[in-house]
Order: structure tokens, then C-alpha cells, then sequence
């Protein structure tokens, strides 16, 4: 099962300096634990400040594991400037095979591409475009907002039709919670997204329940 961490600095208490050092011990603790890909989505600071960040949030990997990879939300430039896994594009933004042209230009390498995905139209986009896997969201209702989710049957439909044209991992995203990850994946998941899912509470005891699913 592919476990992926997406970010949320905000959601820690404290001053912004304090909200920054407790995301990347996070980052290291998520690493640490074995998480498989960690998105970096901190969409409100300015380019330079990403970067910065970036090149943190990278060493914090790599100085606690040998597999885990770090995706840059939407912004391939940084991901690139950093020396990141790859890059999470969100829908409708640009295509996985543009994204992956650059990378093979810029860096000699292929990246991890992760897509964000809202309907089995979508996750079909990704598929055809080369990229590495899909997160459909949302499955499930959203705590707290309230929001509705596609629901389970639409999910396991979504994962069934990718199935049909050579398999495709898509990962669940949205009330995604420790209790309904086997839905998930009796639905077809090959793994599960989350912020709070792993920004709250013990990320080692965490990974360590959802290993043993």
C-alpha cells in the first residue's frame, strides 16, 4: 500500500516560524516512519519562499530515509531547482507528459508525477498522459467541512475502468481515516492520501496500522 503525506503547515498551532520547524519534523518523522511520498503543498508562499522551504523539506528526507520521495505541488520549476522526486499537478493544469519532457531536458531523469484527479474522467487524463499515479479526491465526506465525497462505488468503478487499459495506481483522498482505509482498498486503492491523516496524532503508530492492513 502507497502511503502519501500532503502537507498542511497552517494546521499546526503556533507562530509561522514555530508552524515551519514543526512541518519539517513532521516531514522527517513521516520519512522516518516509512511514508512513501510526501507532497509538499504550501501554496500561499511566494517562489523564493517555497524554495527555500523545499530544499528543507528534502534534506529532512533524505537524512531520514532511502525511499522516500518528495513531490512539489504544481510548481515543477522548484521541484526542479531543488533537486525533488517530482511534482503533483492539479487538475487541470499542465499535462504529466509536458511536465516529464522538462524534467528528461532539464535533469536527465524521470520524475514522479502525481495527479490530482476528481472523476474517472480525469484519472483516464492521467493515465494517457504518462503520469506515475492518480489521487482521486474526494472519496469520502470531509471532516470537518462537511463536504461529499464521490463515494466508494464511484471510486471502485474509477480503479475497475483503469484496471482495463493495463492498471493504473489511484489513490483515495478525502475522509480518508484509519478506520475506512480497507474500504478503500477493497475498492481498489493501492493506497491512501491524506493531510490529517497524517499530520495529527503519532505518524510512526500511524504508518505502523496501516503496514498491518
Amino acid at each position: 500500500m502507497l502511503l502519501y503525506y500532503i502537507t498542511d503547515r497552517k494546521s499546526f498551532v503556533g507562530t509561522l516560524a514555530e508552524q515551519r520547524s514543526t512541518l519539517l519534523l513532521r516531514i522527517a518523522d513521516a520519512a522516518h516512519a516509512g511514508v512513501d511520498y510526501i507532497q509538499l503543498r504550501e501554496k500561499d508562499l511566494s517562489s523564493r519562499e517555497l524554495e527555500g522551504l523545499a530544499c528543507e523539506a528534502l534534506r529532512a528526507v533524505r537524512e531520514n530515509s532511502a525511499t522516500s520521495k518528495l513531490l512539489i505541488n504544481s510548481r515543477a520549476d522548484v521541484a526542479l531547482a531543488v533537486g525533488a522526486d517530482g511534482v503533483h499537478l492539479p487538475a487541470g493544469e499542465l499535462a504529466a507528459s509536458e511536465v516529464r519532457g522538462l524534467w528528461l531536458k532539464c535533469a536527465g531523469r524521470v520524475p514522479v508525477i502525481g495527479v490530482s484527479a476528481h472523476s474517472a474522467a480525469d484519472i483516464r487524463d492521467a493515465q494517457v498522459q504518462g503520469a506515475s499515479f492518480g489521487v482521486l479526491a474526494p472519496v469520502l465526506e470531509k471532516v470537518p467541512t462537511g463536504t461529499p465525497g464521490i463515494g466508494l462505488e464511484a471510486f471502485r468503478a474509477a480503479c475497475a475502468e483503469s484496471a482495463t487499459r493495463g492498471g493504473f495506481a489511484v489513490l483515495a483522498l478525502g475522509g480518508v481515516a484509519l478506520e475506512n482505509v480497507p474500504d478503500c482498498l477493497a475498492a481498489g486503492a493501492v493506497g491512501v492520501a491524506g493531510i490529517r491523516l497524517f499530520q495529527q496524532g503519532d505518524i510512526f503508530e500511524t504508518v505502523l496500522r496501516l503496514r498491518e492492513l
